[in-house]
């Protein structure tokens, strides 16, 4: 009997095999993406020091995006991360697309960030 294993699942699997090799640091912290069906989430990441520097996401109030599972809200979300990376001084980062494909919204943050200014 072939068991059937979930995609969430795989992309776990993914994601750990990516997380063996991309590491925050204090000078390039990582830039972390989790994207559900309705709203994308992005983080910067101190891993060094286990903490979250800057946050944003198509779900919070203050972002004021009606609709959060689209190309066009996952650009803004990228360019909002950017512009607070840049408030705490953070220029430089590593991204770490979370065992999902970049492609669509995941490709779309990270060209809004890349627009924001953040490098990677």
């Amino acid at each position: 009997m072939i068991q059937k294993v979930s995609r969430n699942k795989i992309r776990l699997r993914i994601h750990r095999r990516i997380r063996k090799k991309v590491t925050g640091t204090p000078e390039r912290p990582r830039l972390c993406v989790f994207r559900s069906l309705k709203h994308i989430y992005a983080q910067i990441i101190d891993d060094v020091h286990g903490r979250t520097l800057a946050a944003a996401s198509s779900a919070a109030k203050s972002s004021g995006l009606a609709g959060g599972g689209n190309v066009a809200s996952a650009r803004e979300v990228g360019r909002l991360i950017a512009e607070r990376a840049k408030e705490k001084g953070i220029r430089r980062v590593v991204f770490d697309r979370g065992g999902y494909a970049y492609h669509g919204r995941v490709r779309a943050l990270a060209e809004g960030a890349r627009e924001g200014g953040l490098e990677f």
